[in-house]
């Protein structure tokens, strides 16, 4: 039995998000870290039907790895939590 990882290419990159500071309420641009998950052209290697069936299900998708950013205000610093932001986004 094939692992959901077997599935996919896995990449990670940086999208611009416009957030706000908790703290401070300072609006700035930030760098978000994202892994993107791309489903495979094809399966390779020993599969069964039950693997075929999981794979048709798949789809591409994009996971936030960032929970915690750091305010780029100089008199602030503060580490907020993002949120607005959602944590998984299909493609």
């Amino acid at each position: 039995m094939l692992q959901e990882r077997d599935f996919y290419d896995e990449v990670e990159t940086k999208k611009p998000a416009t957030l706000n500071c908790e703290f401070c309420h300072h609006v700035d641009t930030y760098e978000v870290r994202w892994v993107v998950r791309t489903k495979k052209k094809a399966l390779q290697g020993p599969v069964d039907d039950s693997d075929r069936v999981r794979f048709a299900r798949a789809q591409s998708y994009m996971t936030r790895v960032d929970t915690y950013l750091q305010c780029k205000n100089p008199r602030c610093r503060k580490r907020f939590t993002i949120s607005g932001l959602q944590s998984v986004a299909f493609i």
